[in-house]
């Protein structure tokens, strides 16, 4: 079984990740209050602060996943969360999902995070497969999954409405055996 209580720092060129905590909130607010993050990750509900603190002062004791800050390395600053999630221990798979602040995307700072992510999950962890979803508005998502190593499986079809709208969701996924040689 995989060490989840084990909350790694992980390193690269561009960010850190690190454990979250509930000092992490302030820095992760606007992720919940930008109507475009929230269209983006398809996220109907609504957080406050007190919710916010209460979930991310929790997450480090979590057994069955792994939370983790994104933190740029230029300015030290969080910019967002990764996070493996939804632990199948039958299958040894996980979900994948990753959350930036708008201001810093486009910048490769997902794309590192989440091979960061991915590699700590097949390396360390001994998971087989990394899963994810992603709707067809979000582009942008979808090109940094694929650098990171992530093939398309499938689409569900009008998985979410959002505002009226229907928008398919495109399943992807990364396998241990193929990420040494796309990782």
């Amino acid at each position: 079984m995989p060490d989840f209580l084990h909350k790694p720092t992980l390193t690269g060129g561009l960010v850190v990740l690190r454990p979250l905590t509930e000092a992490d909130v302030p820095a992760l607010l606007p992720l919940f209050e930008d109507a475009e993050v929230r269209r983006l990750t398809g996220s109907h509900a609504t957080f406050d602060e007190p919710a916010l603190r209460k979930w991310y002062g929790s997450r480090n004791d979590r057994a069955d996943r792994l939370d983790l800050a994104v933190v740029e390395r230029a300015t030290g600053r969080v910019v967002g969360e990764a996070v493996l999630n939804e632990w199948d221990a039958d299958n040894e798979s996980c979900s994948f999902r990753i959350m930036l602040v708008p201001e810093v995307t486009g910048r490769g700072l997902g794309t590192e995070a989440t091979r960061l992510v991915v590699g700590y999950g097949f390396e360390a962890l001994g998971l087989h497969r990394i899963s994810l979803e992603v709707y067809a508005f979000n582009p942008r998502a979808r090109r940094a999954y694929e650098k990171a190593g992530f093939t398309t499986e499938g689409v569900l079809r009008g998985a979410l409405l959002w505002e009226g709208e229907r928008v398919d969701a495109t399943v992807m996924s990364v396998l241990a055996p193929e990420w040494p040689v796309r990782g």
